[in-house]
C-alpha cells in the first residue's frame, strides 16, 4: 500500500501534537489516500491543494485536528455533512476504524471517487448521495448520529441548520472553521438554540504554514423542531436568526 507520496513522519508528528497517534497502517492508508486523491483530481475537481506537503497540513492534519479538540467514544456514529474529497470524515475513518461513518455529498462524482478510494485503502464507510436539507428529514438519518461535521464555507447559523437535524440528542456538531469565528458564533447563537444545540466549546489548533483553526462543539441538547432543515434557498435568503 506505500506509494512514498507523502512524508509521513511529518504526518505522524503533526497528529501526535493533536495528542492523535497513528499506526503504521493509518500512515500507509493516508499515503495512498494522497496518491489517488491527486490521480483523481486529472480527472474530476476535487481540490485545488495538490502539494504532497500542502496536502499532510492542508487536508490530513486538518481533519485530525477534530480528534485533537474533543473526545470521541470508541465505535460513535459519525455523518460528514458536504464531504467533498472526504474531509474530514474518511481522514477521520482512516485515524480511528472504529468509527461508524457516514459521507454525505449532493455530487454524485465525488461519492464514487471516494468510493473508489475507500474500497482501495480496505475500509468500510457509507457513502450517501443527497442533498443535506433532504436527508435531514429522512426518518433512517434524523437524530440518528453521535457525531456530524462539516468544513465548510458556509455561515454557521446556515452550517447549523443543515447539521443539527442529523444529531442525536446528546451528540454534538462539530463545524470546522477559521480562527476568527466570533461574529459568527455571536449570530448564530438564536439559531442554534432554535435548532436544539448550544455551544459547548470553541477549540483552536495552531496548523504550520496554514494559521490558526478552530473547531466549534455544539452540543444537542434538545429534538430539533420539524419544520427544520427548510429548503436550501429559504436558508440561504432567510437566515434563521
Amino acid at each position: 500500500m506505500t506509494t512514498g507520496f507523502i512524508d509521513k513522519a511529518a504526518l505522524a508528528e503533526l497528529a501526535a501534537s493533536f495528542g492523535v497517534s497513528l499506526d503504521e497502517t493509518a500512515l500507509d492508508r493516508f499515503d495512498l489516500y494522497a496518491k489517488l486523491l491527486c490521480d483523481w483530481n486529472e480527472k474530476i475537481n476535487l481540490t485545488a491543494i495538490t502539494d504532497p506537503g500542502e496536502i499532510v497540513v492542508k487536508h490530513f492534519a486538518d481533519s485530525l485536528s477534530v480528534l485533537g479538540a474533543v473526545s470521541v467514544k470508541e465505535g460513535a456514529s459519525l455523518i460528514d455533512v458536504g464531504t467533498g474529497a472526504g474531509f474530514p470524515g474518511l481522514a477521520l475513518k482512516i485515524a480511528r476504524p472504529d468509527l461508524r461513518v457516514t459521507l454525505l455529498d449532493s455530487t454524485k462524482k465525488k461519492l464514487l471517487v471516494l468510493e473508489d478510494i475507500a474500497q482501495k485503502l480496505d475500509l468500510s464507510v457509507v457513502l450517501l448521495h443527497k442533498r443535506a436539507e433532504e436527508a435531514g428529514r429522512a426518518p433512517l438519518l434524523r437524530e440518528q448520529f453521535d457525531l456530524a461535521t462539516a468544513r465548510a464555507v458556509a455561515n454557521l447559523r446556515e452550517l447549523a441548520e443543515y447539521c443539527l437535524p442529523f444529531v442525536r440528542v446528546g451528540g454534538r456538531f462539530l463545524a470546522m472553521k477559521s480562527a476568527k469565528t466570533e461574529a459568527e458564533l455571536d449570530e448564530a447563537k438564536a439559531a442554534v438554540r432554535l435548532l436544539g444545540g448550544k455551544t459547548a466549546t470553541v477549540h483552536t489548533v495552531s496548523l504550520p504554514e496554514a494559521g490558526e483553526r478552530t473547531v466549534i462543539e455544539i452540543e444537542k441538547r434538545s429534538t430539533t423542531p420539524a419544520a427544520y432543515p427548510r429548503p436550501a434557498a429559504k436558508i440561504a435568503r432567510f437566515p434563521l436568526k
